[in-house]
C-alpha cells in the first residue's frame, strides 16, 4: 500500500521533504538541536527565544483559560484580536485594514502563508518570486501548491537584492512575490529602493505581493516600513506577521494576514480546511500584547540588539567575518578564515567540537547555488545573555 498518493509523494520529494528512500528527511534545524543535546552544547541554531515574553501577555492568557476560553474561536479570530491588529496596523503605519473583512487570525504565519499561497495559486504554470537565502519553508510551500519557485539572490555584503536581476525573474507568469523584510537568514532590511521596485513589477506584471513581517519589531535602524504603505501596493497586497517574535510565545503560534477583502475571503476558503481555528486562549493575550505601550516594543528591539552586539563581539574574536543584521533574530558570519569553506560541514562538526550549535545558510538555499554562499553560518541572538556569554566563552577556543 502506497501509504503517500503518487502525486503527493512527487511533490514531497521536490521540495526536500522525502529521502531518497522515501522516508521523511529531518530538516537541519532538527538535526543540530539533537547535536546540541547529545553534546551539551549551546543551541544558537533554531530561532527561538529561551525566556518569556511580558508578564502581562502571560497573566492574559491564564485568565482566558480559567474563564472559559477553551472551546473553539471564530473562524476569522476572535473579534477583539482582529480589532487589535487592525489597532496595530494603524497606529504604526497608518495602515486601516476592515478587522471584519480584511483581517485573518491563523495558526502562525507559516499557516497564513500556506493557506495564501494554496488558495491564490491557479496553475501549475504559475510562479512564485522568492529572494534566496528563503525560510525554508516557503519552497516546500510552492512545490505543495504546484507552482514553480523563482529565485532572486541577495549577494554580499549588504544582501540587497539587484534590481536588473530582479526585474529579470518577474514577469507575466509571476502570481506572487513573495517577501520577507526583515530577512530571514541574512537580517537584511529592504531598501526604499528595493521595495518600489517590488511594488512597480508587481502591478506591471499584476502580480500579488505577499509579505512576511514576522519580525516587524526587530527593525533597528529604522522603524519597519511595510509595503502595503507604498504608493499602488495596498491593493495588490497580503500583509503577514505574528504574535510569536513580537511577545516571545512561539509556541503559541498566534499570527494574521490582512488585506484586500477578496483575497483574504479567498485565504478564509483554504485556512478553514487546515487547522480550522486555533489557539482560543492565546488569542486575547496577543491582542492584549499589541495594545502594550510603545515603551515595550522599543526596549524589545533595544535589548535583542544589544545581544546581536555581544554576539558580534564573540564571533569577531573567533575569527569570523561578522556581517551586522539590520533586522530580526540572527547574525550571519563567515567561517571560511576558520576552515569552515563548507559551512554544513562545519556546523556539523560544532556541537562536538565546541559545544555550539549553528545553522549553515545553505539550508536556506537551492542546491545550485550553495557555492554563493557556502561559508556562511546563521547565529541566534535571541537567548538570554548568559548564554551568549558562555557560548562566547566556547566560540574563543576555535582559535
Amino acid at each position: 500500500m502506497d501509504v503517500i498518493p503518487g502525486a503527493w509523494r512527487r511533490t514531497a520529494a521536490g521540495a526536500g521533504l522525502l529521502s531518497p528512500q522515501g522516508e521523511v528527511a529531518p530538516t537541519i534545524f532538527a538535526e543540530m538541536s539533537a547535536a546540541a543535546v547529545r553534546f551539551d552544547a549551546v543551541n544558537l541554531g533554531q530561532g527561538f527565544p529561551d525566556e518569556d515574553g511580558p508578564a502581562e501577555v502571560l497573566e492574559a492568557a491564564r485568565e482566558a483559560i480559567a474563564h472559559g476560553a477553551n472551546q473553539y474561536p471564530p473562524g476569522r479570530g476572535i473579534p477583539d484580536l482582529r480589532l487589535a491588529i487592525s489597532e496595530h496596523q494603524q497606529r504604526f503605519y497608518g495602515l486601516t485594514p476592515d478587522p471584519d473583512t480584511e483581517v485573518l487570525v491563523t495558526a502562525g504565519a507559516t499557516e497564513a502563508l500556506t493557506a495564501t499561497l494554496l488558495a491564490l495559486i491557479d496553475s501549475p504554470d504559475d510562479e512564485v518570486v522568492v529572494f534566496e537565502p528563503y525560510y525554508d519553508s516557503y519552497a516546500a510551500i510552492v512545490a505543495l501548491a504546484g507552482a514553480r519557485l523563482r529565485t532572486v539572490p541577495l549577494r554580499r555584503p549588504d544582501f540587497q537584492p539587484d534590481a536588473e536581476q530582479l526585474a529579470s525573474v518577474v514577469s507575466d507568469r509571476t502570481r506572487i512575490i513573495l517577501v520577507n523584510d526583515p530577512h530571514n537568514p541574512t537580517g537584511a532590511v529592504f531598501s526604499p529602493e528595493v521595495q518600489a521596485e517590488i511594488v512597480r513589477l508587481a502591478n506591471r506584471h499584476d502580480a500579488i505581493i505577499v509579505t512576511d513581517e514576522v519580525y516587524e519589531h526587530l527593525a533597528y535602524a529604522g522603524p519597519h516600513v511595510p509595503i502595503a504603505t507604498l504608493p499602488g501596493a495596498a491593493e495588490r497586497t497580503l500583509t503577514i506577521s505574528s504574535g510569536g517574535k513580537t511577545f516571545s510565545a512561539t509556541g503559541w503560534k498566534i499570527g494574521w494576514v490582512h488585506g484586500p477583502a477578496e483575497l483574504i475571503t479567498a485565504v478564509l476558503t483554504v485556512k478553514q480546511f487546515l487547522t480550522y481555528v486555533n489557539g482560543s486562549a492565546f488569542q486575547p493575550a496577543i491582542a492584549l500584547g499589541l495594545r502594550l505601550p510603545d515603551a515595550y516594543f522599543d526596549e524589545a528591539r533595544t535589548a535583542l540588539l544589544h545581544k546581536h552586539e555581544l554576539l558580534a563581539e564573540a564571533l569577531h574574536a573567533a575569527g569570523f567575518g561578522v556581517h551586522s543584521p539590520q533586522g530580526g533574530y540572527f547574525t550571519v558570519a563567515d567561517a571560511t578564515a576558520l576552515g569552515g569553506a563548507d559551512a554544513a560541514a562545519f556546523c556539523r562538526a560544532l556541537p562536538e567540537r565546541i559545544g555550539v550549535a549553528a545553522i549553515p545558510i545553505t539550508a536556506f538555499v537551492a542546491p545550485e547555488h550553495h557555492a554563493d554562499y557556502a561559508g556562511l553560518v546563521r547565529f541566534a541572538a535571541c537567548k538570554r545573555v548568559e548564554v551568549l556569554e558562555e557560548a562566547a566563552r566556547r566560540l574563543k577556543t576555535l582559535g
